[in-house]
């Protein structure tokens, strides 16, 4: 894989399960990474710290769709633009569509999505100045429409896909790629908030649909994330690449 020194990367979700293997990912190949996570983390440049050093902690609440526009086009202007950004954050609840109320449900299309549209829209500014760019968007296993309980989850991650293909349209024109990576059922700490005792039961409906026999870790998306960022994908662009196990 081609080294990413001296690009600037911004993560978003950066001190979850996945963001933090994305952060390590990143950092290894020698980026300059800007991790975004909620303002009120519990400590969290010592999170950052034990993943790699040099790491910036970026406070923002991606719920504020005004206020993540505003720290990202400042910071974007202060660090002279970025190279990467990977829109990795997702609020996930799980219950009863009608369980939900009104304002949950757009809580979690703003932060699953919106957010990734204002980030999206105010970095991709110094990329077409640059010509170049590279924006990965999370999408999800749940648009196959096997999985209960997360219809505004799974309703945030379909708008993310549309992202994708709009975003890749226009921004093409300025050699800015953009791409989703699709996950399949990660192993992480929401798996034990979600499924608590029936976590077994879970895991094993989960290999019984993939084709390949192996829990998927965290490494395995922050590898394919890091190559549609890498040179490597420069011609890549629209596409919604699984990274599943088979499904």
């Amino acid at each position: 894989m081609a080294s990413l020194e001296d690009k600037k990367v911004l993560i978003t979700g950066a001190l979850g399960t996945l963001g933090q293997a994305l952060v390590a990912r990143f950092t290894n190949e020698g980026a300059a990474v800007f991790a975004w996570d909620r303002p009120d983390a519990p400590d969290p440049q010592a999170v950052l710290d034990k993943i790699a050093g040099g790491v910036t902690f970026v406070g923002g609440d991606l719920n504020d769709l005004s206020a993540t526009d505003a720290i990202a086009t400042a910071l974007a202007d202060k660090v002279g633009g970025f190279d990467i950004l990977v829109n990795n954050a997702a609020y996930v609840t799980n219950k009863p569509h009608e369980e939900f109320s009104i304002e949950h449900y757009e809580e979690e299309i703003r932060i699953n999505s919106s957010a990734a549209f204002v980030l999206a829209r105010a970095l991709s500014k110094h990329m077409k100045a640059k010509k170049a760019g590279k924006i990965v968007c999370i999408t999800s296993l749940t648009l196959t429409g096997h999985w209960e309980g997360f219809v505004p989850y799974i309703a945030s991650k379909g708008a993310m896909y549309g992202l994708v293909k709009g975003l890749s349209r226009e921004l093409g024109h300025h050699g800015i790629n953009v791409n989703g990576v699709n996950p399949g059922a990660i192993v992480s700490e929401a798996e034990w908030r979600h499924f608590g005792e029936k976590r077994e039961e879970y895991h094993r409906w989960i290999l019984e649909r993939q084709c390949l026999k192996r829990r998927i870790e965290p490494v395995d998306v922050a590898n394919l994330v890091f190559f549609l960022a890498s040179p490597q994908a420069d011609l890549i662009t629209g596409q919604d690449v699984h990274c599943d196990g088979g499904w």
